[in-house]
């Protein structure tokens, strides 16, 4: 299931379940949307701060689940941070199931992107949050509209920088993944579950701000260990460094050896100055030989 394009002059509504938002920090945010043409939507709780960190779980997933029962709001924008996970039990699915929405995020939005499909059928996107446009670059600003604005169509992912095929091959499956830890915690959550009879295109990615190395490849070994790998047919990784570890290729090497799947780096999304949009649960084929990745 896939919601409509978003129209022209559509409105695009914002919550905030990972962090507190501030007014000046979103203003010019806000801005920039409104410059392209359209109207901006804030939950009622966007800027509260129950829990220190963000508002109450209860009060984020308040937001999200207004925002969806306007018929108005054509699409949700939400960042990154903590804690979005706790509103996963508090969000009416069905609701999303009967308007379903553009959802886009990236990092923490792992959690509500993933639960989201996987209740509802729904794609979902990572990697466009509302951060992109406090400084919206001309390769986001195609990557938005491609998947997003009504009149727009995109069929081949459209790369920015070098990929780096770590091991080759050619594979087609359902897009899934997000923040590497994250999706990795996910794959024990009560609100995800996936299709033991498909196939799965898995896109990961982690940044050295937050992460070394070994921690990655301790992500990655809890993925590999689980009943989930059975399905995972490719691996697409996002950027991670400026000069990105030889230890890390590596590391992503072993993992394709290790499953017998092709495996690509790319600095095209992820916690960069790049941020692709990898559409949940849409179906796409990968060919890490000649670096291309199509939609279908």
């Amino acid at each position: 299931m896939q919601a409509n394009r978003l129209s022209r002059n559509g409105m695009i509504g914002l919550c905030c379940p990972s962090h507190v938002a501030s007014m000046e920090q979103y203003n010019p945010i806000i801005s920039a949307i409104r410059q392209l043409g359209y109207s901006v939507k804030l939950g009622e709780n966007f800027t509260r701060d129950t829990y220190g960190y963000a508002a109450s779980a209860e009060e984020c997933a308040e937001d999200v689940n207004a925002l969806v029962a306007d018929d108005a709001v054509q699409m949700i924008l939400f960042g990154g941070g903590e804690g979005a996970v706790e509103t996963l039990p508090l969000i009416d699915y069905e609701n999303i199931r009967r308007h379903p929405k553009l959802f886009s995020s990236y990092s923490d939005g792992t959690s509500i992107l993933n639960a989201i499909y996987a209740q509802t059928g729904l794609v979902t996107y990572y990697g466009a949050g509302a951060g992109v446009f406090s400084d919206l670059r001309h390769y986001d600003y195609t990557q938005f509209c491609s998947h997003f604005v009504e009149g727009y169509s995109v069929e081949q992912f459209s790369s920015d920088s070098e990929w780096k095929t770590l091991r080759g091959g050619v594979c087609e499956g359902a897009l899934i993944g997000g923040y590497a830890s994250l999706f990795g915690l996910m794959l024990s959550n009560e609100y995800f579950r996936y299709d033991k009879d498909e196939k799965y295109l898995l896109f990961l990615e982690d940044h050295e701000r937050f992460s070394k190395v070994g921690a990655v490849s301790t992500y990655l070994s809890f993925i590999s260990q689980s009943a989930f790998m059975r399905n995972v047919i490719g691996l697409i990784f996002g950027h991670y460094a400026v000069d990105v570890p030889e230890d890390l290729l590596r590391c992503l090497e072993r993992f394709g050896e290790r499953h017998d799947i092709p495996v690509v780096y790319t600095d095209d999304f992820g916690h960069g100055t790049r941020h692709a949009i990898f559409p949940i649960g849409m179906t796409a084929a990968l060919d890490t030989e000649k670096r291309a990745l199509a939609f279908g």
